[in-house]
């Protein structure tokens, strides 16, 4: 099993990198937070902490900037009914640090923002992370990509599709983002945090 890669970033989208590791390039789905991260250092050398997930018919590899984040998704995907795509969508959509606080309010409307998780999943990641999550927490993660305005709303759309929204309401939480906080000054990241907040509120 592979649990890290160290390497070059080939090439870095939200939800997905090919890291270089010595001549071979591994595909490997990441959160938003960790794309924050890799965005940023793209030019160094760069480590993800990794979990290999089997299947009859494939082998994923999902990659995380922290241990913390690698560590929070395998209890995830530990619960019934969440599986690896909905365990990112949790992780990109809110982050570590706020499901600690979520899930220590018990605040269940806050995770049934998140697209593909309903009531009865909201209820079962409250009960089931409760005792899990109550000592645990991360640093802020933090990233940047430069990019022209349109490509920069155009890859925040994207990012947000790719979670679980429709078109119309990423497009119209990314243009609200970008009225309410000036598009010129924010970077990806930013766009895409703001959209976030925007759609979870």
């Amino acid at each position: 099993m592979i649990g890290r890669l160290t390497g070059n970033v080939l090439a870095c989208s939200p939800g997905r990198v090919l890291l270089d590791v010595r001549g071979v390039g591994y595909d490997v789905q990441i959160p938003l937070s960790t794309y924050y991260t890799l965005s940023h250092d793209s030019a160094t050398a760069v480590s993800l902490h990794v979990h290999t997930h089997v299947r009859e018919d494939a082998l994923q590899l999902f990659g995380f900037a922290s241990q913390d984040e690698r560590a929070v998704f395998e209890l995830l995907i530990g619960i019934s009914g969440v599986g690896p795509r909905l365990a990112l969508a949790i992780l990109s959509g809110i982050g570590v640090d706020e499901l600690v606080g979520t899930v220590r309010e018990r605040d269940r409307s806050r995770l049934q923002k998140i697209p593909g998780v309903g009531k009865k999943t909201a209820e079962r990641l409250l009960l089931e992370l409760r005792d899990k999550l109550q000592d645990r927490g991360t640093a802020a993660l933090r990233g940047a990509a430069a990019a022209d305005l349109s490509g920069r709303r155009s890859d925040a759309v994207s990012a947000l599709v790719n979670l679980g929204y429709s078109r119309d309401a990423a497009g119209r939480a990314v243009d609200h983002a970008a009225e309410s906080q000036g598009a010129a000054e924010l970077t990806l990241e930013q766009l895409l945090r703001a959209a976030l907040a925007g759609l979870v509120r």
